[in-house]
């Protein structure tokens, strides 16, 4: 088993320590890169988990996978958007034009912890959205959606590898699109908000992409493209899309999100992945 992570360069004997303090045998010990490093040990039942807590309870916050080997660019890359790859989350932003952004944040923020059927929140939220002007799409877009730090550089690495990139969220096509073109992704799979006459009208087109969409688009990809598959994301409900990956970063994530992924980016940008997945800066598109 290996866990790449942020941090363990200037502590990799700690954290030796620590391992086999808590029963495992550690076979390498290496800094990589910067501030990375690698820690290879035996693998054995549980031994993940242990691996996880021992970085978390000595490095945190690190940026960190733990894989059971030697992480590579995968073939597929799946990746929520809000939060994730842009640092807003549209449906927040628009709230503002309607003046009840407070109320919709409220909404998300609980969506997004786990707490509220994702479903049922969107609904909601798209629900109290009605009546506002399609302009203000344009005009938040504009004004308040910004690229994550690295997300470019991400995405075009991974392109240039030879890997697939989708983006898949919970938000909508009208922010997705125009996002997705930006940073170079090839496909998108969202909601789209319903309109009529210049307006939102307070209802979405189609099914609503949710949890068990996000997970069944990257095993499609997979069946597709064969090889590994990376995802990420920071919610609950990108949980099933992080767990069914072969490498499932949590990207400032919520707890439950962080949880359950093999790996997480609690300090750097989105290049950080590329570390992570051993990409030396000199291959950076």
């Amino acid at each position: 088993m290996i866990a790449q992570a942020e941090a363990l360069s200037a502590n990799c004997d700690a954290a030796v320590h620590a391992l086999e303090t808590a029963g495992l045998a550690v076979r390498v010990a290496e800094p990589l890169r910067g501030d990375a490093g690698v820690l290879e040990i035996e693998t054995g039942a549980g031994d993940s988990a242990v691996l996880r807590a021992v970085i978390d309870a000595h490095f945190h916050p690190a940026d960190l996978l733990v894989s059971d080997h030697r992480p590579t660019v995968p073939s597929v890359f799946v990746s929520d958007m809000d939060s994730t790859m842009i640092g807003q989350e549209c449906i927040d932003e628009l709230a503002d034009f309607a003046g009840i952004k407070d109320q919709i944040a409220a909404i998300t923020e609980r969506a997004m912890q786990g707490e509220l059927d994702f479903a049922e929140a969107l609904t909601e939220r798209v629900r109290l959205l009605g009546g506002l002007g399609e302009d203000a799409i344009v005009q938040c877009l504009d004004e308040r959606i910004r690229d994550m730090p690295g997300a470019v550089t991400l995405v075009a690495t991974l392109k240039a590898h030879g890997c697939r990139t989708v983006l898949v969220t919970g938000g909508f096509h009208q922010f997705a699109d125009p996002v997705a073109e930006r940073l170079g992704f090839e496909q998108v799979v969202g909601n789209r908000l319903a309109t009529a006459h210049g307006r939102l009208t307070g209802g979405l087109v189609g099914d609503i992409v949710d949890s068990s969409v996000k997970q069944r688009v990257l095993r499609e990809e997979m069946a597709r493209h064969g090889g590994t598959s990376l995802a990420t994301g920071d919610g609950a409900n990108d949980i099933p899309m992080l767990v069914a990956a072969h490498y499932g970063l949590a990207y400032h994530a919520k707890p439950k999100a962080r949880l359950a992924a093999n790996g997480a980016i609690d300090r750097g940008d989105l290049t950080s992945v590329l570390r992570l997945l051993g990409v030396a800066e000199g291959e950076w598109a």
